[in-house]
């Protein structure tokens, strides 16, 4: 089984900056489409960005702009960085494999965005 562990989320104020960061333990990991999906309590997990194995970025429209997705196949780990933070923003973030647009492997813990107003 291949675990994900993500980091670098905190609470910060409007308009303010984040990197996320998400390492597998597997180079497995590194040959698929690498994706952050984020959850807010009560609403369903949604995909907010995506790359493919050579880097080409997808983005949900929310996101659109304003955050950057970038893989480092060689050390297993997808980034997110993160501007102009919103307080719709807040939510947990996690980062999965995707195979015909699904999610594959078992979630890890996530990471807290926190936006404060």
């Amino acid at each position: 089984q291949v675990q994900l562990v993500e980091s670098g989320g905190g609470l910060v104020q409007a308009g303010g900056s984040l990197r996320l960061s998400c390492v597998a333990s597997d180079p497995i990991f590194s040959i698929y489409v690498m994706g952050w999906y984020r959850q807010a309590p009560g609403k369903q997990r949604e995909l907010v960005a995506s790359a493919t194995v050579g880097g080409s970025p997808n983005y949900a429209d929310s996101v659109k702009g304003r955050f950057t997705i970038s893989r480092d196949n060689a050390r297993n780990t997808v980034y997110l960085q993160m501007n102009r933070l919103r307080p719709e923003d807040t939510a947990v973030y996690y980062c999965n494999s995707i195979r015909r647009g699904t999610p594959y492997y078992n979630w890890g813990q996530g990471t807290q965005v926190t936006v404060s107003s």
